[in-house]
């Protein structure tokens, strides 16, 4: 829903404030803002008569924000130097511009990093920030220009493009088997290891290997990494993507078992808010992923971080 244009001040109005709550004296703003005094008294005027609340008091020479002036300008502020950041941004960079993207932590750590600098080197007009997040967000609220997910094309208001699907393996320590045969029916009493964020991976496996039996104990963790961890040291059975851990497989740290399928539980994505299609930085980085993992079925080779 739409907010009414009224509660939007005008932006030399706010500039006012924000000025003359910083230097505390409308003739000092005056003269950071090149105007008169009276000029900027006006705006502060017209600005209170808007909002309907006193934003300054007087104390001695000097203007003191009042309490709901404290709050107002705090927010404020902030929008200023967002517009202000923005505007310097598109005028030294028009063609490539700031990116804050969200990643997950594995994918993040042993797929993405290892391949930025190729990015870089290919819009050097980009500056990527990176921030993990491991659950999907409001884009509205957040400063976060897109996001790496994983899961369906699901969340609201957005546009996605659809990277690569997560094949699961199923992977245990060589000291589990204890010389017992790469089979499923080798595994019947180990317990499973399950990620937070994977809730029915199990249940989709087992569904696609009737009969398999595995002990009743279960280990939840929140990464993939630590899951590796924990499968390398002999506490259970996991269901890790296959290129995070094909490295692990080949040096022998950990093994598949021969009469077990792949399953997919979910896709990964590029998601990004609607209306944001043609920013340059989001366009670079949507061209990259196309080429690097062609959207299709299979991730990747993993590269080592």
């Amino acid at each position: 829903m739409m907010i009414s244009r009224r509660f939007a001040p005008p932006t030399s109005w706010l500039l006012a404030f924000e000025t003359v709550a910083r230097r505390g004296s409308v003739t000092d703003a005056a003269h950071e803002l090149d105007l008169t005094q009276g000029a900027v008294s006006r705006q502060i005027q017209k600005l209170e008569g808007q909002v309907g609340v006193a934003l300054f008091q007087r104390e001695g020479k000097r203007l003191v924000l009042t309490p709901q002036g404290a709050l107002y300008v705090s927010e404020i502020r902030t929008a200023i130097t967002q517009i202000m950041n923005a505007t310097i941004a598109l005028k030294t960079n028009p063609e490539g511009g700031v990116l804050n993207l969200a990643i997950l932590p594995a994918f993040g750590a042993h797929w993405l990093a290892p391949r930025l600098p190729d990015f870089l080197r290919c819009n050097p007009g980009v500056t990527l920030n990176l921030t993990t997040r491991t659950a999907p967000f409001d884009f509205a609220t957040d400063t976060l220009h897109a996001a790496i997910h994983f899961g369906a094309h699901d969340w609201p208001d957005t546009h996605a493009l659809p990277l690569w699907k997560e094949d699961l393996v199923l992977v245990v320590a060589p000291s589990v088997l204890a010389g017992a045969p790469p089979v499923i029916a080798s595994l019947a009493d180990i317990p499973r290891l399950e990620l937070e964020t994977r809730p029915k991976a199990w249940a989709q496996w087992g569904a696609a290997h009737q009969g398999a039996q595995f002990g009743d104990t279960m280990m939840v963790l929140d990464q993939f990494a630590t899951m590796s961890t924990a499968a390398q040291s002999g506490l259970g059975a996991a269901l890790m993507p296959y290129y995070l851990v094909q490295g692990d497989i080949a040096a022998g740290r950990l093994v598949t078992m021969s009469d077990a399928r792949r399953i997919s539980v979910g896709a990964y994505y590029l998601v990004w808010p609607k209306g944001a299609d043609t920013y340059p930085a989001l366009t670079a980085l949507r061209g990259w992923l196309s080429e690097c993992c062609d959207c299709g079925d299979t991730a990747p080779t993993a590269v080592a971080p």
